[in-house]
């Protein structure tokens, strides 16, 4: 497949390589950063290993596109989509950064990549977001992006032995367009993984 990237002023978001499982072991090895996750802490390498491997598949089965998230080359996280829609036009989109990365502004730019992607590119209506009830930066984070509450899934995610209720989150398109994530310069190159493009 040749590549895809997305890209703004600081950040790109590309396909991820299994060159980059040392550095997802780095930032997910961290129990703060998966802290709400059904995974994690990666606890050996061989964990990124595996995750990077099941990608090529479910991007082919239009199950899941992950992209990471470079700052300067360097890579400080993840976002994907999933749980898609066709009929629907509409997916879910998750982000993680590494702890070093918490409150830099980053999250912000790449939700501004990945919404671009999602309406502008992939001709999707909506995008929704989860956020675990407990975790309020996340929550605050998505408020100010102009994404809207639409209310709490209960028991809805399994962590281990524990189930927990999350929050449910969306942006539609024309939210998008009339939002400040609409004004940031974006760049998409290459060819996007067809399963995803709904128009």
């Amino acid at each position: 497949m040749p590549s895809f990237a997305v890209s703004g002023p600081t950040l790109t978001l590309r396909l991820p390589e299994p060159a980059d499982a040392a550095a997802l072991f780095g930032l997910a090895s961290d129990p703060e950063v998966t802290r709400f996750f059904s995974w994690g802490p990666y606890e050996r390498e061989d964990e990124a290993r595996a995750y990077l491997e099941r990608l090529p598949a479910q991007r082919e089965r239009g199950e899941q596109l992950d992209l990471v998230v470079c700052h300067g080359g360097e890579v400080i996280g993840i976002t994907g989509l999933s749980e898609i829609s066709a009929r629907d036009r509409r997916g879910m989109v998750g982000t993680w950064f590494g702890r070093a990365w918490w409150g830099t502004g980053v999250n912000r730019e790449s939700k501004a990549l990945v919404a671009h992607l999602a309406f502008r590119v992939l001709g999707w209506e909506r995008l929704g977001a989860y956020t675990n009830v407990a975790h309020e930066r996340s929550q605050a984070a998505l408020a100010a992006l102009a994404f809207r509450r639409e209310g709490v899934l209960r028991r809805w995610h399994r962590h281990g032995d524990a189930v927990h209720d999350v929050v449910m989150w969306s942006l539609l398109r024309e939210e998008y367009e009339g939002s400040p994530l609409a004004e940031v310069a974006v760049e998409a190159r290459g060819e996007p993984p067809a399963p995803f493009v709904l128009t």
